[in-house]
């Protein structure tokens, strides 16, 4: 009895080695490399010092033989990854135009290394503050600075409901309508960090006219 127990207790020394070794590895990201590597130490020490049948270490070693293989690229792509994306592709849902567009559409910039769980700060930390060129620069100091000058609180809210007819007429004129489309369609090609500036500066004075010029009224723009 007392052999028995004391094998048990070996049995499951070695299992717990063993997960215990797999878990740390994948707590630690190690490559695969790096982990075929660590785990074949482990089966060498198993063959060594354990105790079990040869016939049991041979069964053992097949699976960590076949993670030695998966090391080689062009086995693993062949065996492996292009077996399972193509099973995986099958039961995907067919990607529709609009989704296409919005994948086009940009880039993520830094919030996506939020989402690996291990963000870059220093990528961060290096990018440079936006700046407004001087076309922008210009448009916020001159029209937007006379729109502001030409906004009255009380009479939009309490008399008009409504912007004057020539503050409307400036807003079209000047390109408020058209700060961010492309200079050959006639707009301003103005950045998002510009176009925001100058929404902040107009809300500043009268945030009905922020959120006129965000959405223009049907028959006014």
């Amino acid at each position: 009895m007392p052999d028995l127990l004391l094998e048990a207790t070996i049995v499951v020394g070695w299992l717990v080695l063993f997960v215990g070794a797999i878990c740390i590895l994948a707590y630690r990201r190690a490559s695969l490399a790096a982990s075929t590597g660590v785990l074949l130490v482990l089966l060498a020490v198993y063959w060594a010092l354990g105790a079990a049948p040869t016939g049991w270490k041979a069964a053992l070693s097949v699976p960590f033989a076949l993670l030695f293989l998966f090391n080689v690229r062009p086995l693993r792509i062949r065996l492996l990854t292009r077996p399972f994306m193509k099973k995986y592709l099958k039961l995907l849902p067919a990607m529709s135009s609009t989704e296409r567009e919005a994948l086009d559409a940009g880039t993520v910039w830094w919030d996506g290394e939020l989402f690996t769980g291990g963000p870059n700060w220093q990528k961060l930390m290096s990018a440079k503050p936006p700046v407004l060129t001087s076309a922008e620069q210009a448009f916020l100091d001159g029209p937007c600075e006379t729109l502001c000058a030409m906004l009255d609180d009380w009479d939009i809210t309490h008399r008009r409901a409504d912007l004057p007819a020539a503050v409307w007429a400036f807003i079209k004129s000047s390109g408020f309508f058209a700060m961010i489309i492309p200079k050959h369609y006639g707009g301003l090609e103005f950045s998002a960090y510009a176009h925001s500036c100058v929404l902040i500066k107009i809300a500043s004075r009268y945030p009905f006219t922020s959120a006129a010029r965000s959405s223009a009224r049907p028959g006014r723009a």
